[in-house]
């Protein structure tokens, strides 16, 4: 299960493996800010608040992004963030610098 938190849509969505959160959030309809879908805006920054475990590694372009602190707190770039396995909860928050 993913729970999505938007800026005022929340849903609770089947955790797809091999999507991205922003995917599903677009898909599900949840407002979450995005620019490129390619790691370099940043407008799609997450926090993952459960189930980090539950994600796949953070990608070349997150480690150039994000700071190596906003890693180790759980912030991924949700264009970037796959699911890798679709037990459990995972739960995120939209959470860009502006």
């Amino acid at each position: 299960m993913l729970e999505l938190k938007g800026r005022k849509v929340q849903k609770q969505v089947d955790a797809e493996k091999g999507m991205s959160i922003l995917d599903l959030a677009l898909k599900h309809e949840v407002d979450w800010g995005f620019s490129c879908t390619r790691g370099t805006c940043a407008r799609c920054r997450c926090l993952v608040t459960e189930g980090l475990e539950h994600l796949a590694k953070p990608t070349d372009e997150e480690l150039d992004r994000l700071e190596p602190e906003e890693i180790e707190g759980g912030f991924r770039l949700g264009c970037q963030a796959l699911i890798k396995q679709q037990e459990g909860t995972i739960v995120v928050v939209h959470k860009p610098y502006f």
